[in-house]
């Protein structure tokens, strides 16, 4: 059990470290050009945040919290996802009281205890942007333009926006009327878990994933169809920028979205991968939140989050290479103790200029040596021995073109950088 991580964990070994780094790298300079700041929150916060934020009626709150009781009897949990966080942050620092809207993005660890399968696991990982200050649909709009840029610009180019209207307290009220007793009429084909949310959360119940429920729901009233005036303005200006922009999105009246925080406007990135479709990214308008858990009234938001581990897994599906960066510069064969003692003079000196530079610590053969550098994939090797060092001159080979020039030890910084 020591040499096995936990069920549901996995490890970032370097063999996949760098594509993460890529996909991280990409992120902060997407979420730079709209005008984006990161904000980091702690990995555990107070249990009753998510309970207020994601809702009870949840399978989050209910079934996959890693929640336990502090030496302080705290009732604390690790963060199930990232919004709630940022949001609670963005109270307790006042960030309201700055010039608005505030724009955030994370990048975070998430925990939900469930079962593990491919791209989902019980550690996760996510991106997410929260835009805080602005009820107005422009910035549903950007919201949704950001996150397509980013896709694009790691390789997802087949991609359709999903986007609905989950309304607002007042005609969702309305609506939910006509929902429950619609789903009261359809008591008897119902499963086990929508019987319960029919009650709680009515909304949920087209969200249902059995296919019992799924035949027999075709009928079902849609949140979009009962729109109040406000909210149908809001929702037909988000299209009218989305087109303007080309993004190319369609309407799916069944897009509820799983957290019990999000009004208006709600939406889902779908990439159509080689032979199937995955869903890449959701978000959608979270108007209410802020004051709901303790902050100022009237203050809006929306965002999205998205999973490094479902995106890197559709990168891959889609044949995307990420190339690895980490080739170094130089390696130095050494023969002899004074070769080897001299080559940490000249490794501080390359790397003091910000050149990649290695040597053996396990004093191979010079064949041995030369194998290694290939497995590193070295741009360049030298050989130092008793008669370079008495020279001060050795060959420099260039490993890709095999071209080989003889150069003054003394000079192999001035040499490289010219090189590289």
């Amino acid at each position: 059990m020591l040499t096995k991580a936990p069920r549901g964990t996995k490890d970032i070994t370097p063999k996949d470290a760098y594509k993460w780094n890529y996909v991280e790298n990409k992120f902060r300079e997407v979420c730079a050009l709209f005008g984006y700041e990161e904000m980091r929150t702690p990995i555990f916060e107070h249990t009753e945040l998510f309970k207020r934020s994601v809702g009870d009626t949840t399978d989050i709150v209910q079934k996959e919290m890693y929640s336990f009781e502090d030496k302080g009897k705290r009732d604390i949990t690790l963060k199930p996802e990232g919004t709630a966080g940022v949001v609670r942050a963005f109270i307790e620092n006042k960030l309201y009281a700055e010039t608005q809207p505030t724009k955030l993005f994370y990048m975070t660890p998430c925990f939900r205890y469930e079962r593990p399968q491919a791209g989902r696991q019980r550690q996760f990982h996510q991106f997410g942007i929260e835009a805080l200050g602005s009820d107005k649909p422009s910035l549903d709009a950007e919201v949704i333009a950001l996150a397509v840029q980013f896709f694009n610009e790691v390789g997802l180019k087949d991609l359709v926006v999903s986007i609905n209207s989950v309304g607002c307290p007042t005609c969702r009220a309305k609506y939910n009327e006509i929902l429950k007793a619609y789903l009261d009429s359809k008591a008897d084909v119902l499963c086990e878990t929508c019987l319960e949310r029919k009650d709680k959360n009515p909304m949920r119940v087209i969200d249902c994933k059995n296919p019992t429920c799924q035949e027999n729901l075709q009928d079902v009233p849609f949140m979009v169809d009962h729109l109040c005036d406000d909210c149908r303005e809001h929702f037909a200006k988000v299209q009218e920028y989305l087109s303007e922009m080309e993004i190319n999105y369609v309407v799916d009246k069944k897009i509820v979205r799983g957290l019990d925080y999000y009004k208006k406007t709600a939406f889902e990135i779908i990439s159509n991968d080689i032979g199937a479709q995955s869903t890449v990214c959701g978000g959608g308008r979270y108007d209410g939140l802020v004051e709901q858990i303790g902050g100022p009234k009237g203050v809006s938001g929306i965002g999205f989050g998205l999973g490094v581990e479902r995106l890197l897994l559709t990168l891959e599906n889609n044949n995307i290479e990420i190339e690895n960066p980490h080739a170094m510069d130089i390696f130095i064969v050494t023969i002899g103790d004074k070769a080897k003692t001299k080559s940490f003079k000249i490794l501080k000196d390359l790397r003091s200029e910000h050149i990649s530079a290695e040597n053996d610590h396990l004093d191979r053969s010079v064949k041995a040596q030369f194998k290694y550098s290939d497995k590193i994939n070295a741009k360049f090797t030298i050989v130092i021995g008793d008669d370079e060092l008495e020279n001060d001159s050795a060959t420099l080979k260039n490993m890709a073109t095999s071209e080989q020039t003889t150069i003054k030890l003394s000079d192999i910084v001035k040499e490289l950088k010219e090189r590289l």
